[in-house]
C-alpha cells in the first residue's frame, strides 16, 4: 500500500474518532438536560398535588371551625417560568400553611377525630414524601448534568452548545438548623 493512503485512512479514523466522540458527548449532556426537566416537571406534580391536598383540608379544617380561608393560590404559582428561587419561595409558603393548618388541629380535638380529617394527614404524608423524593430526583439530575457540563474533555462540547450550569432545589435556611424540642 501507498503511505499516503496509509497516512489518509488513519487521519480519517481520526477524524471519525473525534466526530463520534463529539455526538456521542453532545447528546450525553442533551440527555441529560431533557433528564432536569424532566425532574423539575416531577416536583411540579407534586407540588400541584400538595396543593390539591391541603386545599382539601383547609376546606375540612373550615367546616369543623368556620376558619376563615387563607387563600392558598396566592402561595403556589406554579406555572412554567418559575425560577428555582421562587419554587423554593412557593415551597417555603406551603410549609408554613401546612404547620398552620396542624396547629389548629391541636386545637380543635374534634377536628382530629374527623375520619375524613386522619385521611387527609396520612395524604399529606404521603404527598410530602412525594415532594421529598421528587427534590432528590432533581438534584441528582442537576448534579449529573453539572458534572458533564464541567468536566474534561465533555466540558468543550458544552462551552460550544453554550450550556450552562442549573440550580439545585435547596432548603430554606430555617430548615437546616436543628431542631429545638422541649418537652
Amino acid at each position: 500500500m501507498n503511505m499516503g493512503i496509509v497516512i489518509l485512512l488513519i487521519v480519517l479514523f481520526i477524524v471519525l474518532l473525534i466526530v463520534g466522540w463529539f455526538i456521542g458527548t453532545y447528546n450525553g449532556i442533551k440527555v441529560s438536560d431533557l433528564k432536569v426537566s424532566e425532574a423539575l416537571s416531577g416536583i411540579d406534580v407534586a407540588l400541584t398535588k400538595r396543593f390539591d391536598v391541603l386545599t382539601k383540608m383547609l376546606d375540612t379544617v373550615k367546616g369543623y371551625m368556620n376558619y376563615e380561608k387563607e387563600t392558598l393560590a396566592q402561595i403556589v404559582k406554579l406555572r412554567a417560568g418559575m425560577s428555582m428561587n421562587e419554587r423554593n419561595a412557593a415551597s417555603s409558603e406551603m410549609d408554613r400553611v401546612s404547620g398552620e393548618i396542624k396547629i389548629l388541629a391541636e386545637q380543635y380535638p374534634e377536628l382530629r377525630s374527623s375520619n375524613n380529617f386522619v385521611e387527609l394527614q396520612r395524604s399529606i404524608t404521603d404527598v410530602e414524601e412525594h415532594l421529598q423524593a421528587a427534590r432528590r430526583l432533581y438534584n441528582a439530575n442537576v448534579t449529573d448534568y453539572n458534572k458533564k457540563i464541567v468536566t474534561f474533555p465533555s466540558s468543550i462540547v458544552a462551552g460550544m452548545i453554550g450550556a450552562t450550569s442549573k440550580s439545585f432545589f435547596e432548603a430554606e435556611s430555617q430548615k437546616r438548623n436543628d431542631v429545638n424540642m422541649q418537652f
